[in-house]
C-alpha cells in the first residue's frame, strides 16, 4: 500500500522505520513544525522528520491541519492508509477521508483503558502491573475508533515512563506493520470498543509532577517514574529553590531501631544516602537535579549543600 505516515517523537521512529523496511510505499511523512531545543533554544526538525528527510521522503510541517493547501497536497500523494503515532496534533474530519483505508493509530495503551495523551504515564500512576498497545481506526472521537490489533507489556516494578515507553515503541512498530499487512489482505477485522473499563489519560503538566511528601511511599515512588524523563519529578526545599528527582526507592525501616522515624517531608542526610519521610514508610532518593544542573546521586547534592540537620520538604510545599 502506498502510506502517509503522521508522527513526530522519539516513539514514533520505530514505526517509521519498520515501514520504510516493509513491503509498502511510505510517500510522505506529516509532522509537527521545527520546534526550539536545548539550552541554545535552536530550531530542530523533530525525530520523525529527520528520518524522513534522511530517506529522501516529502515531508510537512503544518502550523495547523485545517490548512486547505494541505490537504490538496495531501490528496495529491494519493495514499491507500495513513499509519499514525504520536503525531501531537488533531486531524480535521476534511483529512480523515484522504487515504482509502483511512488513518490507522497505534495508541499505547489496551483500549479503552487511557485514551489521551498520556498513556504510559498514567498507567504507571495507577499502579498498572499490566499495559499493551492497540491499533484502532482514527475517528473524530479521541482515541475511539474500532480495535483492529492488541498488543500486552508487563510493568515492571523500576520502569519509568521512558522505559516502557521505549518497550511498547519497538513491539508496537511490527504490531502496526502486521495490522497494516492485514488491511492490505482484507484480512483486518475492526472490533468496536467496549463500552466498559474506559479511562483517561490527560497530559501530565510541570504541576503534575510535584510531590507531596504526605502521600504514602508507593504513590510518590510511581509518581517519580510517572514523570520521568517528561514532566519530570520535584519538589521545593525551604528556601524556594526546585529539586528534581528521579526514582527512588523504599526503605524498610525496623520500627524497633527508629532509624527512620520521620515525619513526612522530613529529610535526613546520612553518609552515604539520603532518605525522606512520607505518609507511610521513608523513601532512600536516586539521583537529584538541583537548579541549574546536572542529575547527579542525592548524597553527594546533600554533602554540597552541607545542610545543618534534618530539613522539612513540607515548608517548601508551601512555597
Amino acid at each position: 500500500m502506498r502510506l502517509l505516515f503522521a508522527g513526530t517523537p522519539d516513539v514514533a521512529v520505530p514505526s517509521l522505520k519498520a515501514l520504510l523496511n516493509s513491503s509498502h510505499e511510505v510517500v510522505g511523512v506529516l509532522t509537527r513544525p521545527d520546534a526550539r531545543v536545548g539550552r541554545g533554544r535552536k530550531l530542530r526538525p523533530s525525530p520523525v522528520a529527520e528520518v524522513a528527510e534522511e530517506a529522501g521522503l516529502p515531508v510537512f510541517k503544518p502550523q495547523s491541519t485545517k490548512d486547505p493547501e494541505l490537504q490538496q497536497q495531501l490528496q495529491d500523494l494519493n495514499p491507500d492508509c495513513a499509519p499514525i503515532v504520536a503525531y501531537g496534533g488533531l486531524i480535521p474530519p476534511a483529512l480523515l477521508t484522504v487515504p482509502e483505508n483511512g488513518w490507522i493509530n497505534l495508541h499505547f495503551s489496551l483500549l479503552p483503558a487511557w485514551r489521551g495523551a498520556a498513556p504510559v504515564q498514567h498507567s504507571i500512576l495507577a499502579g498498572d502491573t499490566v499495559t499493551g498497545a492497540s491499533t484502532f481506526v482514527l475517528e473524530q472521537g479521541l482515541d475511539t475508533g474500532p480495535i483492529l490489533g492488541v498488543l500486552t507489556e508487563t510493568i515492571r516494578d523500576t520502569d519509568t515512563s521512558g522505559d516502557l515507553l521505549d518497550r511498547l515503541a519497538q513491539s508496537g512498530s511490527e504490531l502496526l506493520l502486521a495490522t497494516l499487512d492485514a488491511i492490505e489482505s482484507g484480512q483486518a477485522s475492526p472490533e468496536e470498543q467496549p463500552s466498559e473499563g474506559i479511562s483517561h489519560a490527560p497530559r501530565l503538566e510541570r504541576e503534575d509532577g510535584r510531590i507531596r511528601w504526605n502521600d504514602p511511599a508507593l504513590a510518590i515512588n510511581r509518581r517519580i517514574r510517572a514523570c520521568t524523563p517528561a514532566p519530570g519529578a520535584w519538589t521545593k526545599l525551604p528556601d524556594g529553590t526546585r529539586l528534581g528527582l528521579l526514582p527512588a526507592k523504599s526503605t524498610h525501616a525496623r520500627p524497633e531501631v527508629g532509624e527512620y522515624d520521620l515525619r513526612p517531608g522530613q529529610l535526613r542526610v546520612e553518609r552515604k544516602r539520603v532518605v525522606v519521610g512520607t505518609g507511610s514508610s521513608a523513601l532512600e532518593l536516586g539521583d537529584v537535579v538541583p537548579a541549574g544542573k546536572r542529575a547527579m546521586p542525592a548524597a553527594d547534592w546533600a554533602r554540597g549543600a552541607r545542610f545543618d540537620g534534618d530539613i522539612d520538604l513540607l515548608e517548601g510545599e508551601q512555597l
